[in-house]
């Protein structure tokens, strides 16, 4: 077989080719090509086309035409992208400050060593592991004002009011950000956990010798080190988060009166619901600017540390 090659390569068949595969570079793009075009095909090309539709009076069955910005100026005068638009940015700033806070927390309390460790870490990692039409199934009928478990430990127990937590405009926001908040915790926690394990147990031996509290070590040592590792994970959830649809749909449905709405939730009763495409396609895309520069401005942060 190697004679074979080796008078292949000398009548000239197989030189240019072996040369390309040999080299590092021109072989590394050569197998992103698919990688590339499944990215074009799934991702690429809905966004392009999902841009081309904002700005066309595209309806079910009728492709439209193009109109400019006139799908942006309409949410101008539209109470309810107004107040989805404002349900958004707070449904995100609120329950990511939670994540984060509860997160880091369960992963300092998981990187202690205690009975049945595992255990509770794969038992945490549940409320993120549920589907999440399951899990938001069963956190309706615990806000069920009839039969709801939350408002009979606080009559019972606590000897609290029962509240219409689903049904009222003062808490079913409110209701939308605890089930977020407590879905979002195990991957906050866990990633966390990742980052506290790579931390050399040398650097707290050496502050714990120079007098250092726990809480400075956890300022000067585990804060700095986890860093890169905190700002990932609170871009990516804040990414999710602003995009989020499932369980603001089937948590309220934008109910009551639409206090619930956040800008997923509107696009999809404006583009489906509704058939008006155009309008709803731009709805969806108001924040992608916003969270552009946010991403933009992480990257570049994370590589002028490094």
């Amino acid at each position: 077989m190697g004679a074979a090659v080796r008078g292949l390569e000398a009548r000239g068949l197989m030189g240019p080719r072996v040369r390309i595969l040999d080299r590092e570079a021109p072989l590394g793009y050569l197998l992103l090509v698919p990688l590339l075009l499944l990215l074009g095909l799934f991702l690429a090309y809905p966004f392009l086309f999902g841009i081309w539709l904002s700005v066309t009076n595209a309806q079910i069955g009728d492709n439209g035409h193009f109109v400019g910005a006139a799908n942006y100026q309409y949410e101008r005068s539209d109470t309810v992208f107004i107040q989805s638009f404002a349900n958004t940015i707070t449904y995100t700033a609120v329950t990511t400050v939670f994540k984060l806070g509860l997160g880091l927390l369960m992963a300092l309390l998981l990187n202690q060593v205690f009975p049945a460790q595992r255990f509770v870490r794969a038992a945490l990692l549940l409320p993120w592991i549920i589907p999440s039409v399951l899990s938001t199934l069963a956190w309706r009928w615990m806000f069920d004002p009839t039969f709801s478990v939350v408002n009979w430990v606080a009559l019972h127990y606590l000897h609290l009011p029962s509240v219409n937590w689903l049904g009222t405009t003062s808490t079913a926001l409110v209701s939308l950000m605890i089930v977020n908040t407590w879905r979002g915790i195990p991957f906050y926690g866990i990633s966390f956990l990742a980052g506290l394990q790579t931390i050399p147990t040398e650097l707290y031996e050496a502050a714990r010798v120079d007098g250092a509290t726990r809480f400075q070590q956890f300022r000067q040592i585990t804060l700095p080190m986890l860093r890169p590792i905190l700002v990932v994970v609170l871009l990516l959830s804040t990414i999710l988060t602003f995009g989020d649809f499932t369980l603001p749909y089937v948590l309220t449905n934008c109910a009551p009166y639409n206090s619930t709405c956040v800008l997923s939730t509107w696009a999809f009763q404006i583009g489906v619901n509704g058939g008006y495409i155009g309008i709803g396609a731009a709805i969806s895309l108001v924040l992608f600017p916003l969270l552009s520069i946010i991403v933009a401005g992480v990257l570049i942060g994370l590589r002028s540390r490094d």
